[in-house]
């Protein structure tokens, strides 16, 4: 059973949080904007079939492979806006049926169930800052070697990941275990037929740079830095500080869908991703009285890698 951790331990922090942004703001942080959630949507679609036609049709490498990685980005950052539809940051009023079709939607591309990841997403924001976290339980290293932290930028991330999620579907009940399978199914079955038009319509070359890099060498990468600027950089003495905070970059913004500022989020996850850097604006004052420095991704790298930091740990 879980004991939902974060809430039993973060109540000064919540009521610290509210006394810090005015009420008002805080509710126009919260308020959804399905249009600019669906223009969102529709740039990602978009380039996914512009990216794959570029690959497809151009033969220089300086022309295909920045696709590839644009390509690879894409795939992953439908996770993020299957994210935003697990914490019902889409619309302003419930519409369950939606919000279904959505989750299906988001969660082809990246080849995963989405009420696997809903379940294993809500479960990780109850139990921030234990073991029950299913995130820190089964996904993160175990053991602090470089050449294993690698390994989660490499293919081999599919295999910790669906061996991650395996483990931890194992515990749900009978039903949800079946509609996982299924679901799972379907994206993987429809990677499947893809990979094979590709294949069988424009030959072995197209199938390696429109699928093969993008899905297996670029999206492990994006993911993998990604989960780095989460919660591996943390103090495990304030619950206030068991996720990282990261500097808000206009680049890094866009490149992960504002999913790089994960603290913000599990602060007010209702808050949809597009107001996040407003809202760290809104929370500056608050930052600085906690003696909370913001990182970015290439100081997170050195001590993840060079120095050889633990996740979920002090790094100094």
């Amino acid at each position: 059973m879980k004991q939902r951790y974060y809430g039993q331990h973060a109540q000064v922090l919540q009521r610290e949080l509210l006394q810090a942004i005015p009420k008002e703001d805080l509710k126009l942080l919260h308020r959804k904007n399905p249009l600019r959630h669906g223009l969102i949507a529709f740039r990602q679609f978009s380039l996914l079939a512009l990216c794959t036609y570029g690959i497809i049709h151009f033969t220089s490498s300086w022309l295909w492979f920045p696709l590839s990685v644009l390509l690879g980005l894409t795939i992953f950052n439908f996770t993020v806006l299957l994210h935003e539809v697990v914490h019902h940051g889409v619309f302003n009023k419930p519409y369950p049926m939606a919000e279904r079709v959505l989750a299906l939607l988001y969660a082809i591309p990246s080849g995963i169930s989405a009420t696997q990841f809903s379940r294993w997403h809500l479960d990780h924001h109850a139990e921030l800052g234990s073991m029950d976290d299913p995130k820190r339980n089964h996904l993160s290293p175990k053991k602090n070697h470089r050449w294993l932290k690698l390994l989660y930028a490499t293919p081999c991330l599919f295999f910790i990941y669906f061996r991650a999620a395996a483990a931890e579907t194992a515990g749900y009940d009978t039903l949800s275990q079946r509609l996982i399978a299924k679901e799972r199914w379907i994206s993987i079955t429809t990677h499947l037929a893809y990979a094979a038009s590709v294949g069988y319509y424009f030959g072995s070359p197209a199938l390696f740079k429109a699928y093969l890099i993008p899905v297996f060498f670029i999206f492990p990468i994006a993911f993998t830095l990604n989960r780095l600027g989460q919660h591996y950089a943390i103090d495990p003495t304030d619950p206030a500080k068991w996720s990282t905070l990261m500097l808000s970059h206009p680049v890094w913004n866009q490149v992960y869908l504002y999913s790089n500022l994960h603290l913000e989020h599990h602060y007010f996850p209702g808050v949809p991703c597009y107001n996040l850097p407003k809202l760290q604006k809104r929370l500056r004052s608050f930052y600085e009285s906690k003696n909370m420095v913001a990182m970015g991704y290439g100081k997170l790298l050195y001590g993840w890698i060079l120095q050889n930091r633990k996740a979920h740990s002090l790094w100094k």
